[in-house]
């Protein structure tokens, strides 16, 4: 007995699906970027994260910042701004870490891998640094009683902060 295949058909009615099952497939298959950590006793980089207070970035700054471009918003005025965080800026650092492991117990040792400059000086390797989360803001505009300054001001401050419009409470000042 001969069987016939008449696979065009099917592949005209279900071509979209097919697609998209292929595609799924691809992305399956793409190689993923986390790391795996090993835990056999050989030596391995992972990551700290680390509070740092003395950043080049802080929210003062930001707000200086915040209040210079705000006024120069025409209609504004002068131009107070207080941010709240929800979460403070962090610095991830490599560590350079070590298991070992003696049967029952196992001892895991980490350092701060350090780079050494041409000049002598030590710096910590920075892999990744997270910047503060807002939680509100606080525009004080002595232009607030226009509402397009006032939208302007919001919107201002909602693409610099990522804030949404309900966070944002934009007074009028003196």
């Amino acid at each position: 007995m001969k069987v016939t295949w008449n696979i065009l058909p099917f592949l005209q009615k279900y071509k979209y699906v097919l697609i998209i099952i292929l595609a799924g497939v691809f992305l399956l298959l793409l190689p993923s970027f986390s790391s795996s950590s090993s835990d056999s006793g050989n030596d391995s980089t992972s990551t700290a994260a680390v509070s740092d207070s003395e950043e080049d970035f802080s929210v003062e700054t930001l707000e200086t910042r915040l209040e210079d471009a705000l006024s120069q918003i025409d209609g504004a005025g002068n131009v107070t701004v207080v941010l709240t965080v929800k979460s403070g800026t962090e610095r991830v650092l490599a560590q350079d870490t070590q298991t070992t492991s003696d049967g029952s117990t196992s001892e895991k040792n980490s350092e701060t891998v350090v780079v050494t400059d041409e000049n002598n000086a030590q710096e910590a390797v920075l892999l990744q640094q997270i910047y503060p989360t807002f939680q509100g803001a606080l525009v004080i505009s002595s232009g607030a009683e226009d509402p397009t300054v006032k939208l302007a001001l919001t919107k201002a401050v909602s693409s610099l902060t990522g804030l949404g419009s309900d966070k944002i409470t934009i007074c009028k000042g003196k």
